[in-house]
């Protein structure tokens, strides 16, 4: 996948390259230290900034230990279960007023940078840092560790799409401190909303980790719909979804698939094209460039039941397809994040 889709590459791994202290770049406003930086991949360097410091009262234990992943392929934006309790602690970050004016701020800067060209790439680093949520281990998800994973295979072209971020996150921590979890949610959802798609509110809160996330559990880029369902329910996500919400949310967000270059439609515009251009089948027509549309689990989801009947009810109601597209990424973006303590 190019790096203008809105979704995963997939398949293959490298190792991360170490990572020496005297290298380490970025601002974190907290992150661990119970391991040694030395043991650690090599970090996102688009700012020249050498500082790093902690906020007094956030939670320091980012990482207690080395988190087994899931990187999201081009073939697999899913959503994986969100602890009831994160909503009643995170909600806090943003309820007063001070709260409510960080929040803006991001969103302003965000808004000077991502344009509807760049919007794709964006959202796609949403999937790739969130997708690494262990519901057995309560660890990875949405905790900025994309800043140490970007030369593996599958991360090919977000380093732009970071840099695009660091651009508004500079100017942000002039003012306020933020996690990269944050500015990577909050741009996501700015991505959508940018290319006419749902305003998503995201809450605020959350701690980068200070290493990566280990590799080697991407799901098979060849998955058919029952696989994929499967690989929904390793992960944890029938703990808190019904069998039926779980379709419906990977349907949901599949939908991303609308913004990039796969062939669903315009890539800058989020609306429904890509459920009506999946009931079409294109790829089984001999004509012109048809046969390169769409990805493996594209056509996967089409053929299966379940999923058909959320692709059909999506190609004919573009605001259910919004609305079910918000609450699941509402729900992606809190995965496994820890918090700034209240």
């Amino acid at each position: 996948m190019t790096s203008s889709s809105a979704t995963l590459s997939s398949s293959s791994f490298s190792s991360t390259s170490a990572l020496s202290s005297s290298k380490f770049r970025f601002k974190f406003p907290s992150f661990s230290r119970t391991s040694s930086l030395s043991s650690r991949a090599k970090p996102f360097t688009a700012s020249s900034s050498t500082t790093t410091h902690n906020i007094s009262g956030e939670i320091r234990h980012c990482s207690l230990s080395r988190r087994r992943g899931l990187a999201f392929t081009a073939t697999l934006p899913f959503l994986l279960p969100l602890h009831e309790f994160v909503d009643s602690v995170a909600a806090k970050a943003v309820e007063s007023g001070s709260g409510q004016s960080e929040y803006l701020r991001i969103k302003e800067e965000i808004i000077k940078v991502v344009t509807k060209g760049k919007a794709a790439g964006v959202l796609r680093l949403v999937f790739h840092d969130a997708g690494t949520y262990e519901m057995d281990e309560n660890s990875g998800g949405m905790n900025g560790s994309i800043v140490y994973e970007l030369e593996r295979p599958e991360n090919v072209g977000l380093k732009k799409s970071l840099k695009v971020l660091e651009k508004a996150k500079k100017e942000i921590e002039a003012i306020q401190s933020v996690s990269w979890a944050d500015m990577i949610a909050v741009g996501g959802a700015e991505a959508v909303s940018i290319c006419g798609g749902p305003k998503i509110p995201v809450t605020l809160g959350r701690l980068d980790s200070g290493e990566p996330d280990p590799e080697g559990k991407m799901p098979e880029e060849s998955l058919d719909a029952s696989g994929l369902k499967q690989c929904f329910r390793r992960k944890g996500f029938s703990a808190c979804c019904s069998h039926f919400c779980r379709t419906q949310e990977l349907v949901a967000l599949s939908g991303a698939h609308t913004l990039g270059s796969k062939g669903f439609g315009s890539p800058v515009a989020f609306d429904n094209s890509y459920f009506k251009i999946l009931l079409e089948k294109p790829w089984n027509s001999s004509a012109g460039m048809t046969s390169m549309i769409g990805l493996p689990s594209d056509r996967a989801i089409v053929e299966d039941d379940e999923c058909l009947r959320w692709i059909t009810k999506y190609a004919d109601d573009q605001n259910m397809f919004f609305e079910d597209f918000k609450n699941a990424y509402m729900k992606l973006v809190n995965c496994g994040a820890k918090w700034k303590s209240m």
